[in-house]
């Protein structure tokens, strides 16, 4: 049960990663409708929101690295 969940956080994780290089190069008047920070006719570029959903991505690698570790 573990390694699936350490799989999915994995998974997770990367799709955080491209969320945030989305948000850091992407203006916010041309991300997808569905994304939060989408603002219709806004062209600067939603620098928080990468920086959260990169934190939120390290933290879902640090528990798949601690979730396949070996256990004492």
């Amino acid at each position: 049960m573990k390694k699936i969940l350490a799989f999915g956080s994995i998974l997770l994780g990367i799709i955080f990663v491209i969320l945030a290089g989305m948000y850091w190069i992407t203006p916010a008047g041309s991300l997808p409708h569905y994304i939060p920070g989408f603002e219709s006719g806004v062209t600067t570029v939603h620098f928080k929101h990468g920086l959260a959903s990169l934190i939120l991505a390290l933290a879902l690698f640090a528990y798949a690295w601690f979730a396949t570790g070996e256990s004492k």
